[in-house]
């Protein structure tokens, strides 16, 4: 028996007036998960405890059966395993954004773009190892990852400081959260410096002259300190596979113990190379029991408010991973679970921590096609939800 998950992160949409009435899930074609759906059985999933923040690091922690609010330490140090960063007992892991601030009003500045315009991970690159090679330290050190998402360590003494995700402003002030970072008598003075060195750095230049959004600043968050978490072999008795083009992701894949697959040309968004992920999918089926398939477009098309980019997203998902992944399965006995890690609505731009719609499929109990089309609200009408992560993977393993 075979086990797969695929995740569209931040499927779930809210109604839009300007679809009638209708969510991005709802308006798109997917023929391909409609059809599970109907063969198979909807379910909504608590994918985030009450009281924590929903966040795709603690969703997709529930996703792999785990219960976020016994072992989530932050969202940092789980893609410092992705990016091999080994974290001793006192380093504390930030999440390090490429981002570009409105300063136009220094005390009072806005989140013009949490990701710098999806800044390319070569672009990236350059600029944070500029800033490690001019600010690295025995105390304090930048690591490049993907895009605008990149890893500072540190093991100083920092005091109070409040953090919050970028992509939760899209178009705000911040100044709360900026000034707080000024003050902070570790990372003011490395703030003011980091905002020095991307002015003046080619890559930013080039990016202006071309018209793109250039990268004026870095964003801290998601700090905690490694995590303890069993694998996926100690819990289960099963091997699996990770397929992400998200550190993040991929953090979570290395704690849970399964193979961190690197697809060529796997973006986080629209132009994500679906059909290496979708190959790769069924390549690992042969090597493990589970496999695990992370699609980041949908969720980044609601943080910038895309209703179009969204509903392609979902068609996206549902023509060039749903589809050659089912097809490939042909004749082989499987059970696969099709979700989102949260909400991630286009109306406020941020996550919501709603139970996700899930369709949970079996080849061997397949039914007449009679089902409800998936939908939120037609997962909502199915039924109490499953209430958390240990429960939904013990669901789906069948224990």
């Amino acid at each position: 028996m075979k086990y797969l998950i695929l995740v569209a992160d931040g499927l779930a949409d809210f109604p839009l007036e300007e679809l009638g009435g209708k969510t991005p899930l709802a308006q798109a074609d997917t023929p391909n998960l409609d059809r599970l759906a109907r063969d198979g059985q909807l379910h909504t999933l608590v994918t985030v405890p009450e009281g924590m923040p929903p966040g795709s690091d603690v969703a997709n922690l529930s996703l792999l059966g785990y219960d976020p609010s016994r072992c989530y330490t932050g969202r940092a140090p789980l893609e410092a395993a992705s990016l091999q960063v080994a974290l001793r007992g006192a380093d504390l892991a930030f999440r390090c954004n490429l981002v570009n601030l409105d300063l136009t009003a220094p005390s009072r500045p806005r989140m013009l773009d949490y990701s710098a315009g999806h800044i390319s991970t070569p672009e990236a690159r350059e600029l944070i190892l500029s800033l490690a090679a001019e600010l690295n330290g025995p105390h304090l050190a930048f690591y490049p990852g993907v895009s605008y998402r990149h890893l500072l360590v540190t093991d100083q003494e920092l005091g109070p400081l409040a953090t919050t995700p970028p992509h939760d402003h899209s178009g705000q002030e911040v100044a709360d959260f900026w000034n707080g970072y000024l003050d902070n008598p570790v990372f003011g003075p490395l703030v003011r410096r980091t905002g020095e060195i991307l002015a003046q750095h080619p890559v930013n230049r080039a990016r202006v002259k071309a018209g793109k959004t250039p990268a004026n600043a870095i964003w801290l968050w998601g700090q905690g300190r490694a995590p303890q978490l069993a694998t996926l072999k100690e819990r289960f008795g099963i091997t699996g596979a990770l397929i992400s083009a998200v550190d993040l992701l991929k953090g979570i894949g290395v704690y849970a113990g399964m193979e961190v697959i690197e697809v060529p040309g796997a973006t986080g968004y629209l132009d994500t190379n679906y059909q290496g992920k979708a190959q790769g999918a069924m390549e690992a089926l042969t090597r493990h029991d589970l496999v695990f398939v992370h699609v980041e477009a949908p969720d980044e098309a609601g943080h910038q408010g895309l209703i179009a980019e969204k509903i392609q997203a979902i068609e996206d998902f549902d023509k060039k991973i749903v589809a050659p992944i089912v097809a490939g399965l042909a004749g082989t006995d499987y059970r696969l679970v099709v979700t989102c890690d949260h909400f991630t609505p286009i109306r406020i731009k941020t996550h919501a921590g709603l139970p996700v719609p899930l369709i949970m499929f079996d080849s061997r109990q397949a039914g007449g096609g009679h089902g409800p089309a998936y939908t939120e609200d037609n997962a909502k009408a199915a039924g109490s939800p499953i209430p958390g992560g240990a429960e939904f993977l013990s669901l789906l393993l069948g224990r």
